[in-house]
């Protein structure tokens, strides 16, 4: 997507910017912003209709409604950042650092979350021209607004990795807002995050072993490799009973067998290998059953 650096002092032009700014720099007439090549998201907000409007362009729109009056937060600020875990079709989030009301306010509407939480200004980073909350606030901001615990982890464990920072800094930060809406829900989610996680899938795969009672397993061990005399990194693994889980996207074919063909020497070598795909976890029971089953035999 084209930078959203400013053009003649419009932000965020020509990605997603305010059309009363672009007129008024004389980068088009107001009638243009009628045209189809333009598509209004927001209030005074448009974008190029041609480009996909997925997490990253939502993000960058709601950056432009909100500018000088707040921060991007929430799933937008996470998308900004870079971190791998806004759900399809989440709303725009912001925070406001003023009234939300009143002439030139700025309301919730469908597509748009508004929030008025307090923010420290160093809780606030900048992305291009974006002012977005930090990866620690985003993921303080996630984890409590956010009831469903394994999507606030997932979450919290991509937030962790693009900070980078210890999960464990969200409860120093919430210490900050003792008032703050959904704090409780932080200690569990914290408890139950691991940044080590290499994507969204496999913290929900670990996830749905953990929440179904299952031993926590180690995530991303290093265990010998006994063929090569290295080691190979597994996705989730029981070392001590000879376990590894592997998570396996059945669209990257080349991947699969990358994967297939580096295990064997540990299937040689008395491991048992439980490989999950996305369309298993549309059965999680039958997942649980298995990795419940592998760890009795393993006993």
């Amino acid at each position: 997507m084209a930078s959203t650096e400013p053009r003649r002092g419009v932000f965020g032009w020509p990605v997603a910017f305010r059309g009363s700014a672009a007129v008024q720099a004389g980068l088009l007439a107001q009638r243009d912003l009628r045209a189809p090549r333009f598509r209004r998201v927001h209030p005074d907000v448009y974008v190029r209709a041609a480009d996909e409007f997925g997490p990253e362009l939502t993000a960058l729109a709601a950056a432009a409604l909100v500018e000088g009056r707040g921060v991007v937060c929430g799933y937008s600020a996470a998308t900004l950042l870079g971190a791998d875990c806004t759900p399809s079709g989440a709303p725009a989030e912001i925070t406001l650092t003023g009234r939300a009301d009143g002439r030139g306010g700025i309301r919730a509407h469908p597509g748009l979350v508004v929030h008025s939480d307090a923010t420290a200004p160093r809780e606030v980073t900048q992305v291009a021209d974006a002012l977005v909350t930090t990866a620690l606030r985003t993921a303080y901001d996630i984890g409590r607004w956010i009831t469903d615990v394994t999507e606030a982890v997932v979450a919290m464990d991509a937030l962790a990795r693009v900070g980078p920072f210890d999960p464990a800094q969200v409860l120093e930060l919430s210490e900050r807002y003792p008032r703050a809406r959904g704090r409780s829900r932080l200690p569990r989610v914290v408890a139950l995050a691991d940044p080590r996680s290499g994507s969204p899938m496999q913290s929900r795969l670990r996830l749905l072993l953990v929440l179904a009672g299952l031993p926590a397993p180690q995530v991303r061990p290093a265990v010998s490799d006994p063929a090569g005399g290295g080691a190979i990194r597994l996705d989730l693994a029981y070392p001590e009973r000879r376990i590894g889980i592997e998570y396996s996207d059945l669209g990257r074919a080349d991947r699969v067998l990358r994967d297939a063909g580096r295990l064997v020497s540990l299937v040689d070598d008395g491991w048992r290998i439980v490989r999950v795909t996305r369309h298993d976890l549309w059965v999680p029971e039958r997942v649980v059953d298995t990795v419940r089953h592998a760890l009795a035999m393993a006993r």
